[in-house]
């Protein structure tokens, strides 16, 4: 009698089971895992300065990045740019809360230029991943 009642409570515990782990998991790395849902690919960089990080993925090519604050919520200036070797950079760049970007380069083999800031924090990479 009580087997449908416990394949039910058993699914319910293991559904409450993983939501406590993603949950955990964007608590430990929210940075990340903001990035992460903009950009695909595999991390290849993280370039942290005193205001915030630019978060750098490469896929097939392609090079993805990201300016995230190091306390989101509040607009401010920010602003993200890459530029493959040869070619033009491309920009986000405005007052937000929460992130500056995605921008995508495809960059092939050639090397990149990152830049980012937010508010008067500022990082510039040189060229890297080459």
């Amino acid at each position: 009698m009580g087997g449908a009642g416990g394949a039910i409570r058993r699914r319910f515990a293991l559904g409450v089971a993983v939501l406590t782990a993603a949950g955990l998991l964007a608590v430990a790395a929210p940075g990340d895992a903001q990035a992460a849902a903009h950009c695909s690919g595999r991390r290849v960089r993280t370039l942290p300065f005193s205001t915030g990080s630019v978060v750098v993925y490469k896929r097939d090519g392609y090079v993805c990045a990201v300016t995230l604050p190091e306390k989101p919520g509040t607009k401010r200036h920010m602003m993200v740019s890459v530029q493959a070797r040869g070619g033009r950079p491309v920009v986000d760049e405005g007052r937000f809360a929460y992130r500056a970007g995605p921008v995508t380069v495809h960059a092939g083999q050639r090397c990149v230029w990152v830049k980012g800031r937010v508010a008067r924090g500022h990082v510039s990479s040189g060229w890297i991943l080459c």
